[in-house]
């Protein structure tokens, strides 16, 4: 059981950090930016509210966010444990999240924090936008979702510091190399 959420610039690898933790943890991989996909796809009231500012490279609102995701926690496969991805992304956000989990006896255990430079980002999420046919990684759009990131995320990252919880974690290099120093870094938290 383990409840962990993953944090980094857009481009930073969490989407399939994620994937690979979760599993090796035996839980879910929850993804924000999929369940607003997934919401926009099925055109839900929440998924057209979130696509006005999907497109425009803006934050979903934070209580859209927080409904989306309160509806996949009571999902059965999260109920032992989950790696958000995504999730905090504010302070109102950590919030939240607390009282969800407070709600059903739990607490996060770590927060992983991805570190990339900006300039390997953007070349990433460049060449994602080619290969992937994203219409919502354009240049202009990357920049000012890393601006968004750096001003509004740094206090969230702060928070979980304060808490003890926040591992921070290089994200640039092998995959595999990644996934290993993340799970161990995990691992050596829950074992404290």
């Amino acid at each position: 059981m383990a409840r962990i959420i993953i944090m980094g610039p857009p481009g930073s690898g969490k989407g399939t950090q994620a994937v690979h933790i979760a599993r090796h943890f035996g839980v879910p991989a929850i993804s924000t930016g999929d369940l607003f996909r997934a919401h926009a796809r099925d055109k839900t009231a929440l998924g057209l509210e979130a696509g006005g500012y999907m497109d425009r490279g803006e934050f979903v609102p934070d209580h859209v966010t927080t409904h989306m995701l309160k509806q996949r926690l009571e999902d059965v496969d999260a109920a032992n444990g989950f790696l958000l991805d995504g999730y905090p992304r504010t302070v109102i956000q950590i919030g939240a999240l607390d009282e969800l989990l407070a709600v059903r006896g739990q607490a996060l255990e770590a927060v992983l924090a991805l570190t990339v430079p900006d300039e390997e980002l953007l070349a990433r999420m460049l060449l994602r936008a080619k290969e992937q046919g994203r219409r919502d990684d354009t240049e202009d759009v990357i920049q000012r979702r890393l601006e968004l990131y750096r001003d509004e995320t740094q206090a969230v990252l702060s928070a979980y510091l304060q808490r003890g919880i926040l591992l921070t974690i290089e994200g640039s290099g092998e995959r595999e190399n990644i996934t290993t120093a993340a799970i161990a870094a995990v691992e050596k938290a829950l074992a404290s």
